[in-house]
């Protein structure tokens, strides 16, 4: 049997919960708390599992009564809001699992089955936002270490480079001559261990140098 722990501020909330959850045979709500109560609750209760309203003012102090459990159990936050920053904060701090509250109910037992299993979830809606916003920012590493191998005026010339620019506009945009933007240029191709132009192009691009409109 799976405990859960229910915290909610809205008790109708909490008892829509309760029943979607006690109709499945191998869950049980152990209790079904407002904020303040939380902490009490799931450390007499030992539950498996709790679902949490991230919209109560006191959440915070909820995971920092959790964090003094000997047994910690695996939480979900329940948000109305699919800004998957929120998600990603939810996740950095510790939950297992963020869920909206537009959920269809008959998705309730089966995502807290896998919560209990040691599973991370998320609702379709955030997850796809957070998993590419985090291989965007691991695709960017390597490229902005490169990048902060150049000077502030390669740098300068690398971003002209990158729009388009050919050496005589670069030259005429930064005031320098044409002989100093090629010995940038290839100053810049050796940096970035690349062999053309376009290659440096996409460095940049990956770095987050650009705009979106200019990168295309």
């Amino acid at each position: 049997m799976i405990d859960v722990v229910v915290v909610d501020d809205e008790p109708l909330i909490r008892a829509g919960l309760r029943q979607v959850l006690d109709a499945a045979d191998d869950i049980k709500t152990a209790a079904a708390v407002p904020v303040e109560e939380a902490v009490a609750a799931i450390g007499e209760t030992q539950p498996q599992v709790v679902l949490l309203d991230c919209c109560t003012t006191d959440a915070p102090l909820v995971s920092t009564g959790l964090g003094r459990l000997t047994v910690v159990p695996a939480v979900c936050v329940l948000s109305r809001s699919a800004d998957p920053r929120y998600a990603a904060l939810a996740l950095a701090s510790g939950a297992a699992g963020y869920v909206l509250k537009s959920t269809d109910p008959g998705r309730l037992p089966p995502l807290v089955r896998f919560l209990a299993d040691g599973w991370t979830m998320m609702s379709a809606e955030v997850s796809h936002a957070v998993v590419t916003g985090f291989l965007d920012h691991a695709r960017r590493e390597p490229d902005a270490a490169l990048i902060s191998r150049l000077t502030r005026r390669e740098h300068d010339v690398l971003v002209l480079l990158a729009g388009g620019l050919s050496n005589a506009d670069i030259a005429r945009r930064l005031h320098l001559g044409h002989g100093t933007v090629k010995d940038h240029v290839s100053t810049i191709l050796a940096k970035l261990e690349v062999t053309g132009r376009i290659q440096a192009a996409l460095h940049a691009e990956r770095a987050g140098l650009l705009p979106r409109d200019s990168a295309r």
